[in-house]
């Protein structure tokens, strides 16, 4: 990147990389709570039940959501109890944010893009096709004043108050039936991808589909869709996907950095005391932590045996294909502004900081990566 094009650019986000420190509402780095807890007899006992949308793989995505409650639990000397279940015994996997919405369940685990029906902020929170990474997307949450934004919107919206409790970084491309060598081979398929990201793809001809983790599969192997996205190497091991696909496509343009949350009703959440706030607050930074470790440290032992085991075709996108999708994805962001005050009123912020740090990750990150890459 050439020095002016870089000057330019951050020097017009530089207010968006700035506009909040950590010391806004919710944001703090842990705390050490659990004395405060145990000394405190007046504090009471509460036990709440977690609507999840995931399997009961316990070495999963759904760890995420047992991390969560151990950690509340140790934070509070086990006065505080969270206890997830899998998708289908609370909710649907896709009725989560409903259930927690209504008050039937105190808290959920999920993804945002899920509800991309119940108004396109929440998109937001999971993240936007060619939008930011992990490392960029704790960045806007956290020190972009990204968190007391979303926290607005949902309490306005949904009543709810959420946190991020972990992210996948940049995911992959998805498994296909046949290969993908241009624009002109999505027209007709039929694919399992959810949010905004189906909205972009049916813009290239494809037909979308909105099917929980625990469906693919089968709609795979059956031939009821023709390609599935979930997440990365790592979980798309444990869900064999590469037992009935064996085209594996890369980049996830639509999932650069997707952040999974808790959802609580707010109601709930005003009742609890302070304490008990600040160990969920605690326990959901920290689980935001390890849960993006955990995919960093897990993927690239997965990818090699997917390869090398399990003969599966690594893939890239052609350029066209990620052409036609970053035009399409920010001409739906643009109209979707123009018809929904809310997602105008975070686009605008959020677009700005997405091109300041980019700009910054471009010259820092890949100049970096790019020589180590060299050097391999």
């Amino acid at each position: 990147m050439e020095r002016r094009s870089f000057l330019k650019l951050t020097a017009t986000g530089a207010a968006a990389l700035g506009v909040a420190g950590c010391e806004q509402a919710g944001f703090m780095p842990p705390v050490q709570v659990e004395s405060a807890v145990a000394e405190d007899t007046s504090l009471p006992a509460i036990e709440w039940p977690m609507a999840t949308s995931w399997p009961p793989d316990l070495d999963s995505i759904f760890w995420s959501a047992h991390l969560v409650a151990e950690r509340v639990a140790a934070l509070t000397s086990g006065k505080f109890k969270i206890q997830p279940r899998p998708a289908g015994e609370l909710a649907s996997a896709l009725e989560v944010l409903n259930v927690v919405e209504e008050g039937s369940v105190p808290i959920g685990h999920t993804v945002s893009h899920y509800y991309a029906d119940r108004g396109p902020v929440v998109a937001f929170s999971t993240g936007l096709p060619f939008g930011l990474t992990a490392r960029q997307q704790n960045a806007w949450l956290y020190e972009g004043g990204g968190l007391e934004i979303l926290h607005a919107a949902y309490d306005s919206r949904f009543n709810i108050m959420q946190f991020p409790v972990g992210n996948s970084g940049a995911q992959m491309g998805g498994w296909f039936n046949k290969e993908i060598n241009s624009l002109s081979d999505l027209p007709g398929l039929k694919m399992r991808i959810p949010g905004m990201a189906g909205q972009v793809m049916e813009r290239l001809g494809v037909t979308a589909q909105m099917l929980p983790g625990g469906e693919i599969f089968q709609a795979l192997e059956s031939g009821a869709i023709d390609a599935a996205e979930w997440i990365g190497p790592y979980e798309d091991e444990k869900m064999n996907f590469h037992k009935v696909s064996t085209n594996y496509y890369y980049p996830g343009w639509w999932d650069p950095g997707s952040s999974v949350e808790v959802q609580i009703n707010l109601d709930e959440w005003n009742k609890l005391p302070e304490q008990y706030q600040e160990a969920l607050k605690s326990a959901a930074y920290e689980t935001n932590l390890r849960v993006t470790a955990r995919y960093d440290a897990r993927n690239p032992a997965a990818l090699h045996r997917l390869i090398n085991d399990g003969g599966v075709q690594l893939r890239p996108f052609s350029d066209d294909i990620l052409n036609a999708a970053e035009e399409s994805a920010f001409a739906l962001f643009e109209e979707t502004a123009a018809a929904d005050t809310d997602f105008a009123s975070i686009y605008k912020e959020w677009n700005d900081f997405r091109k300041a740090i980019q700009s910054w990750h471009g010259l820092a990150e890949r100049g970096y990566l790019q020589y180590v890459g060299r050097s391999r």
